[in-house]
């Protein structure tokens, strides 16, 4: 590998650093090609790519990408895995290969700010996949969203059957049900007939006589 090949080298493995959300180091010792094919191949559906390592260029490319810790794990042969993806699925891969194979050994890693050690990558490995956990999350959110949805439904269906039986009576629109129609005015007492006065006179009259 010439200067400029060495000079490509780390930068790509840098850019690969700064884009990574995980990155796990694997002894990769016994490996053959047709096996790294076949991982790299289930490492892509989860956004994830394994590379074997020159430990010196990765070291520079750490440095330049400022991800010390990587540095640490650079010992050895090592292969690094750049999850920009699925982290658990991509440990998932890594975790099924290697119980078919039996050729990687698990040095370290992180995830974003978490250091990972050989049982915290084994426990993001049993952890659902992305789609997974989204398709449960939508169902937590959806749930309550449902059933207000429907409460909102039969309010509204209940309110219209109230205005629908109203509007019947006459109660909406300006119309008076004949029932509750206004009685009419109490008539007035009618005055009684001056057949009365007259007879008043005439008694007055006979008195005098």
């Amino acid at each position: 590998m010439n200067r400029e090949e060495k000079s490509q080298a780390i930068q790509e493995i840098a850019a690969e650093i700064e884009a990574s959300e995980a990155i796990f180091a694997v002894d990769y010792r016994g490996i053959s090609v047709p096996q790294a094919a076949e991982l790299r191949s289930k490492l892509r559906e989860a956004d994830a790519s394994f590379r074997i390592v020159k430990n010196r260029l990765s070291k520079i490319a750490a440095d330049q990408a400022g991800e010390e810790r990587l540095t640490e794990l650079l010992q050895g042969p090592t292969a690094l895995t750049f999850v920009r993806g699925d982290t658990a699925q991509a440990a998932k891969a890594i975790t099924t290969f290697n119980k078919e194979h039996e050729v990687l050994t698990f040095k370290g890693g992180f995830m974003e700010a978490t250091v990972l050690d050989e049982a915290a990558f084994r426990s993001i490995a049993k952890l659902p996949g992305r789609e997974v956990l989204n398709g449960q999350l939508a169902g937590v959110v959806a749930s309550p969203l449902t059933g207000l949805v429907r409460g909102l439904g039969s309010m509204i269906q209940g309110l219209a059957l109230q205005l629908g039986q109203i509007a019947e009576k006459g109660l909406v629109g300006g119309e008076v049900p004949a029932a509750e129609e206004a009685a009419p005015a109490a008539e007035e007492p009618k005055e009684e007939p001056e057949a009365k006065e007259e007879t008043s006179e005439q008694d007055s009259n006979e008195e005098e006589g």
